[in-house]
């Protein structure tokens, strides 16, 4: 099945649908997995799907289907269904990749098909994307919601598009990492670590696609982006490629990104700057926006604050050093095209709870400034990655793309704006959902932030989406009133 998180089974139960939208209760839901028992043709010439199993599918409420990750297959199981069930069954399709649509195209009453898209390891995460074919009833996917909800799963309703919400949105948190350690500017260790330490994120995207698999994270960013007609901005990656080519498919195979047995230390060897020495003061000049809190810090570890306002009104400030070196957040430009001795800082969940920073210095910074800089976040308890200079560092353009991203969907109505950050939080365990955290960086920055990485980069991979846009003018609007 290819999906980030494989699809588990449905465990539950049904009589009859409970009103009106409301869920299946009762004893007669039935998992599909169990029918097809390996088979991929079925039924063959009008055999029965199984011995004895007509009688009980003719009595359910609800038949959760689980099968091959073929549509022709899912196609013929569920025209079987039809001609056993009664017409008032719910159906639904545990497909992760398929279009639910296509799956109930062939069906007598397509309108009782929906998603149901689970996420493994099943009994334990809670979400469960309820998707609604072209053709699904509202009724249907209300009913196959409640009945979620009553499994205790955390239902979240999703349009019939590649990916629907989670693997969809995710895309930008694999394909940023890739492109990062394809342009040679930091190891799979280091942008692991950094995600970590300083974007709170549970693991890095090279641990976990070691986890999930390479071949199955591979196929799923191919099969999204040739359902999006080969969209530059779901491109998939040449070097994971590279590794599915060669059998390093991760942890199942003993190798990936990382080597993995007795001896190994998978993810170890993150680069980590030895102590530096702090400097005695600094300057901060103007705001620092979503980088506000590290002046306080810088005080409480007792390193004397200057402030200047020399920024302009408006724009990001930056802290500068007693050399003239300027420290500044990672904003989607190179350091180097500052003209001037430049050290970007990525950006941070929480300055004060993060434990990593990565630097990246501009080509004209010399050893000293640089060592000074390390020291400085190391006064704040921080370990210090300095990677090579490439725009929006790691953190900051992963979280400007995945923000990005949630607001196209929202806009496109893929899904409702709570339940992408609800998805991306309990479906891939990310530590805001990405609307909320859009919103605590503003569009303005998340805006600032593509454009500059657009035109680093033009090839329309970075280019802002209409949704994000809007908002921030809108809210440009709403500060100037």
């Amino acid at each position: 099945m290819q999906t980030d998180q494989t699809a588990g089974e449905a465990q539950g139960a049904g009589d009859r649908r409970d009103g009106e939208g409301g869920g299946v209760r009762g004893e007669q839901a039935v998992v599909a997995d169990d029918v097809l028992q390996g088979r991929e043709q079925f039924p063959l010439d009008g055999e029965p799907l199984q011995d004895g199993l007509d009688a009980e599918l003719a009595d359910a409420a609800l038949v959760v289907e689980a099968v091959l990750e073929r549509l022709s297959v899912k196609r013929e199981l569920f025209a079987a269904l039809e001609d056993i069930v009664g017409d008032d069954c719910l159906l639904a399709t545990n497909t992760s990749s398929l279009s639910v649509t296509a799956v109930a195209g062939a069906l007598r009453l397509p309108g009782r098909l929906v998603g149901l898209h689970f996420f493994n390891p099943a009994p334990l995460l809670p979400l469960v994307e309820v998707v609604s074919g072209f053709a699904t009833d509202e009724r249907a996917a209300r009913c196959a919601s409640a009945t979620a909800r009553a499994w205790g799963k955390t239902p979240v309703s999703s349009a019939d598009t590649p990916g629907f919400i989670v693997n969809r949105v995710a895309r930008p948190y694999y394909a940023e990492a890739f492109r990062v350690y394809e342009e040679g500017a930091a190891d799979p260790a280091t942008i692991d670590a950094v995600l970590r330490g300083s974007g709170g994120f549970r693991m890095g995207p090279f641990e976990l696609t070691d986890l999930i698999g390479q071949d199955v994270n591979e196929a799923v960013t191919r099969s999204v982006w040739e359902s999006f007609f080969q969209d530059v901005r779901f491109t998939p990656s040449l070097a994971q490629r590279r590794l599915v080519e060669s059998g390093r498919l991760g942890r199942k195979s003993g190798h990936g990104w990382f080597p993995y047995g007795e001896d190994a230390a998978p993810g170890a060897g993150a680069r980590t700057e030895g102590p530096a020495r702090a400097p005695a003061s600094v300057t901060v000049q103007g705001a620092l926006f979503a980088a506000d809190a590290l002046p306080g810090l810088i005080e409480e570890a007792g390193i004397e604050v200057l402030r200047k306002e020399d920024a302009v009104p408006g724009l990001p400030g930056w802290i500068e050093l007693s050399g003239g070196t300027r420290l500044f957040l990672a904003d989607g430009s190179a350091a180097d095209d500052a003209g001037m001795p430049v050290v970007h800082f990525d950006l941070a969940l929480d300055y004060r709870a993060a434990t990593r920073i990565a630097l990246a210095p501009a080509a004209g910074v010399d050893a000293t400034a640089l060592s000074e800089a390390v020291g400085l976040f190391q006064a704040l308890g921080k370990d210090v990655s300095v990677i090579a200079d490439i725009p929006g560092m790691i953190v900051a353009r992963t979280v400007a793309m995945l923000v990005d991203f949630a607001l196209d969907a929202a806009a496109r109505g893929v899904a409702s704006s709570d339940d992408i950050d609800t998805a991306m939080r309990l479906g891939v365990n990310y530590p805001r959902g990405p609307l909320d955290w859009g919103t605590e960086l503003g569009a303005r920055w998340v805006l600032e932030t593509l454009e500059s990485l657009h035109e680093e980069y033009p090839t329309g991979r970075y280019a802002p989406s209409q949704a994000l846009r809007r908002l921030a003018a809108a809210q440009e609007e709403d500060e100037a009133s």
